[in-house]
């Protein structure tokens, strides 16, 4: 019995990844973007991927509430999830390049390209995913100011109805120092297809410089396809 098990385990396994590759090839030579959405926590990127969401039909995925939504569905994986994310332990890139991807392929027959929100988080998740999903198209890092994301994340703690642990001054500036010195080593990566923003500026003088980028991306990807 533990041996069938396990040999329709490693079927499913094969098959998954089979489809993984085949939307990959698909999605490589696809019109559809795919976008990375890099930048600290309070540096703006969800007001401008909700404002790319509007213009363009995109279709939003972040990592988070892909990881929360499985884990309220109660499917064993979710389950599986729940259990390590409770044990404090960080949920393995497989399950989230899973997710992702799974998210990708239902959504692929009606979107008209992909935000990527806050993934990768080190650059061992990008090669990953451009092996096992598909290439990106342009990386958007949102660069601010250390002090205003500090200050912009107390200001939304001090707000909020439910007072968490780690939203203290020391914590917060851990939290950006890590995220800093991963997102360089990705930017690094990913020179040629990074476009940094300075996101310590109004939204829509923000905006204007997405938009600049993404026109500038269709466009390439509408001259391969022709």
């Amino acid at each position: 019995m533990l041996f069938m098990c396990h040999q329709m385990a490693m079927k499913k396994e094969a098959q998954d990844k089979i489809k993984a590759e085949e939307l990959r090839k698909a999605q490589a030579g696809s019109d559809i973007p795919i976008i990375w959405i890099l930048g600290g926590p309070g540096c703006g990127k969800g007001t401008q991927c909700a404002k790319i969401v509007e213009k363009y039909g995109f279709t939003h995925l972040s990592s988070g509430d892909l990881l929360r939504e499985e884990v309220a569905s109660d499917s064993d994986k979710g389950r599986q999830l729940q259990a390590i994310m409770t044990s404090g332990a960080l949920v393995p890139n497989e399950e989230v390049l899973s997710l992702l991807n799974g998210a990708i392929s239902r959504a692929k027959g009606s979107s008209k390209g992909f935000l990527i929100d806050g993934y990768p988080r080190e650059k061992g998740q990008g090669i990953a995913f451009e092996e096992q999903i598909a290439p990106a198209d342009l990386v958007l890092y949102f660069e601010c100011a250390e002090e205003t994301m500090k200050d912009r994340i107390l200001a939304r703690a001090n707000a909020a109805a439910v007072k968490r642990a780690d939203d203290n001054e020391a914590t917060i500036l851990a939290r950006l120092k890590t995220f800093k010195d991963n997102t360089n080593a990705i930017l690094q990566q990913y020179v040629e297809k990074t476009l940094t923003i300075n996101a310590n500026r109004p939204v829509e003088e923000i905006f204007l410089d997405v938009v600049q980028a993404i026109d500038c991306v269709l466009k390439k990807k509408q001259k391969v396809s022709a």
